[in-house]
């Protein structure tokens, strides 16, 4: 894995997550499990960078491409696995397709029979890598080696959606996340405090009131304590969709902390430079 994508995930508690068959996976916070498959169209993408396989969030917005954040598309190495079952693993050891040679990724051919789609990755190319706030560009896609069908599309916000709310409503818009990233919650065994659970990897959706506006980034007050909201997003949410209305008007890129409790940082893709960049692929 890149070094800085490394540090980031270590100190800010972005939402990509390791999947190994006995690694761990970290967690989003409180929310709701999407038992009617009301986000049919969110699913998971799991792909290998320098060797290890990572799992993120990602939303179908054509019938043959997904949005997902830049985090999950730099460097990767071979195909991308897709798959939008609402339950993915509910116990160790991970049933993720393996690649034959972990250091070339993923090949169309190890995705054969295993219930997964395959895609390829694509990155904003002024993409920063979490160095610039002024330009993030935390997006990415994948596209479908072939189209699917029987699945929702999500619209993406027409652009500006953002910048009508004003200053001082944001903190009373609520936002919903939608992802696969695990639960915090109290452990089973040892010291009796929330703690990041691998199992269930599984769909949620979480409401959380906004809390500051910029260019590029939107950030929400991600705490399930939280009484205008119900949680937050972690490792696994990555890529995953911000939905105001019913569209996509941000991907989930970053959190300020390891327990997922406090402000979660969301790409903005209503905005011209993303948009721009998304009609090369049709969108």
């Amino acid at each position: 894995m890149h070094a800085r994508l490394a540090a980031v995930l270590t100190t800010a508690a972005v939402g990509l997550s390791l999947v190994a068959p006995s690694g761990p996976a970290s967690a989003s916070t409180g929310g709701t499990v999407d038992a009617n498959n009301t986000y049919s169209g969110v699913g998971m993408i799991a792909f290998y960078d320098e060797g290890s396989r990572y799992r993120c969030s990602a939303t179908l917005v054509s019938p043959t491409v997904l949005l997902t954040a830049a985090h999950c598309t730099f460097g990767v190495d071979g195909k991308t696995a897709v798959t939008f079952k609402l339950l993915v693993d509910d116990a160790a050891p991970s049933n993720l397709p393996v690649a034959k040679d972990p250091a070339a990724g993923y090949t169309s051919a190890d995705l054969v029979g295993t219930g997964y789609l395959s895609g390829t990755a694509y990155t904003h190319p002024d993409y920063s890598d979490f160095t610039d706030v002024d330009n993030w560009n935390d997006v990415g896609v994948i596209v479908l080696d072939a189209p699917v069908s029987n699945v929702a599309i999500t619209p993406i916000a027409e652009e500006g959606t953002l910048d009508t709310i004003a200053r001082r409503d944001l903190r009373t818009t609520i936002f919903r996340a939608v992802g696969y990233g695990t639960e915090v919650r109290q452990a089973t065994s040892g010291p009796r405090k929330p703690t990041p659970q691998s199992y269930p990897i599984v769909r949620r959706y979480v409401d959380m009131p906004g809390q500051k506006l910029t260019s590029q980034i939107l950030q929400t007050n991600g705490n399930e304590n939280d009484n205008a909201g119900t949680g937050g997003t972690c490792f696994g949410d990555s890529g995953g969709p911000l939905l105001l209305d019913g569209e996509i008007v941000g991907v989930t890129s970053y959190g300020y902390t390891s327990n997922c409790r406090y402000i979660d940082g969301y790409q903005r893709v209503e905005i011209d430079v993303v948009q721009d960049w998304l009609a090369t692929f049709g969108l």
